[in-house]
């Protein structure tokens, strides 16, 4: 392959929301500053949910403020509601990301709604956030497997990423969230999801919590994604998927590009000094 792939780098957001530790901001502000230099194009940094369900993202508009900003870089907030928007825009977030779920089972336990009402919920962050002149991408959440439900529907899938579409986002990241994809189950998930959107559309966000996230990757650039979610340092879980491991490791993730011979533009050097921060973050005792 001589083909250009780029890494949405998710780590200070994604990655941390679920760490134990309190970690101070300016250990996120320093991660994202390395991180800045690296050569990434858009970087996840915030999360604009309430407190109460991540704490760990209770700074997010301080991280935000502090962060030295990189031309050309654009720095992305997760929101879930209107009163996240208005705290983004305020923030000074150069993009947001709405998210749902493709099964009810998690749809329920992760934003405590079904399917259907989690996007009466995101239609009007979307249209005030275009309004506002932010480009909104959208998250489909356990697009091969949910721990509560089972096995996916590829045609769920393809219909809920559709929707996502139809509202504005302008691109749809399809989330392997408990790490139990494989290329034999990712596949027909991708073919139906293409059924609707091209691969301009579309992105990978792959868990490692079967150890084949870089398979899934290399599936997912045989289908025509050329854009993948990773965290330095593997960073990350999720606290209703128990056991899932953290998100596919962006050190890795450039490694695995490089033996295909696939360029990414991102200096190596840098994003091994960030995950060597990111492991120290997650190794230290409250």
């Amino acid at each position: 392959m001589t083909e250009r792939v780029e890494i949405f780098e998710v780590g200070p957001r994604d990655g941390l929301q679920n760490e134990p530790r309190p970690i101070p901001t300016m250990e996120k502000v320093a991660l994202v500053d390395c991180l800045s230099g690296a050569g990434f194009a858009r970087i996840e940094v915030a999360s604009f949910v309430s407190p109460k369900w991540v704490p760990q993202m209770a700074d997010s508009a301080e991280v935000l403020s502090r962060i030295t900003r990189a031309e050309g870089v654009s720095y992305a907030a997760l929101v879930p509601n209107l009163k996240g928007l208005e705290r983004a825009i305020e923030a000074r977030a150069d993009e947001v990301a709405v998210f749902v779920s493709a099964s009810e089972g998690f749809s329920r336990a992760n934003l405590n709604c079904s399917v259907e009402e989690s996007f009466a919920r995101i239609a009007p962050v979307v249209t005030g956030a275009r309004a506002a002149g932010l480009k909104v991408r959208g998250y489909v959440s356990c697009v091969t497997d949910c721990p509560f439900d089972g096995p996916t529907s590829p045609e769920q899938v393809a219909r809920v990423a559709a929707r996502l579409a139809d509202l504005g986002c302008y691109e749809v990241s399809l989330g392997d969230t408990i790490g139990q994809a494989r290329p034999e189950t990712l596949r027909p998930m991708l073919e139906a999801v293409m059924g609707d959107l091209p691969p301009e559309l579309l992105a990978g966000h792959f868990h490692d919590t079967g150890g084949r996230a870089l398979d899934n990757i290399v599936e997912s650039l045989e289908a025509g994604i050329r854009v993948f979610d990773a965290a330095v340092g593997g960073l990350g879980g999720c606290p209703y998927a128990p056991g899932a491991e953290g998100n596919v490791a962006t050190e890795a993730v450039i490694a695995r590009l490089a033996e295909l011979g696939v360029e990414t533009g991102l200096d190596a050097e840098i994003v091994a000094q960030a995950a060597g921060m990111a492991r120290d973050m997650r190794s230290r005792e409250e």
